[in-house]
């Protein structure tokens, strides 16, 4: 993660969500499968973030000046190298994008991820929860937040999350506490 980048302020667009039961909503996932969030039994933590980057292709110079946008990689890496503990924990983890299954399937594979990246493509979550969104070059994307879910209510939500590569140990505390009672 470059230094310097701005740091995103809580706005009070997340606040309507701890307490809210997810939507029956099905969303394709990078390994195959629909991934209905509200029918998971037990606990799941879902990241959702902006987009990925592609490879060969720099990021543009603006979008470092819009805060929290920066970090979608290091953040899904962060995830990957701390996978072992969540699965210790019973703890399901999904990433979250808007972008289409099959970009989101060549990030899995460029960074070897054990979890699925989850398709909101159709906005069909995004808009059933009110996610906080934001506009980059023509493209809607969802700001960086962490939900995390218990048998389909959304118990907890991280946001906005800053730095982006330090959300999976921020998500592992929070955990740990919740098993720890």
């Amino acid at each position: 993660m470059p230094g310097g980048l701005p740091v995103p302020e809580d706005d009070g667009a997340a606040d309507h969500l701890p307490g809210a039961a997810l939507p029956p909503l099905a969303l394709p996932a990078t390994d195959g499968s629909l991934v209905e969030l509200a029918a998971l039994p037990g606990r799941a933590v879902v990241f959702a973030y902006p987009r990925t980057g592609s490879p060969g292709i720099p990021v543009p110079a603006e979008w470092d000046a819009i805060p929290g946008a920066r970090g979608c990689t290091p953040q899904a890496c962060a995830y990957r190298d701390s996978h072992p503990r969540f699965e210790q924990l019973g703890v399901a983890v999904y990433g979250l994008s808007v972008q289409d299954t099959e970009y989101q399937r060549e990030a899995v594979q460029r960074v070897h991820l054990p979890y699925p990246l989850l398709s909101d493509a159709g906005f069909a979550l995004t808009v059933a929860l009110g996610l906080p969104t934001f506009q980059f070059e023509g493209m809607r994307l969802l700001k960086r937040l962490t939900l995390f879910v218990r048998d389909g209510t959304i118990e907890h939500v991280t946001y906005p999350v800053f730095p982006s590569d330090r959300d999976a140990e921020t998500a592992l505390d929070y955990l740990t506490r919740m098993v720890a009672r």
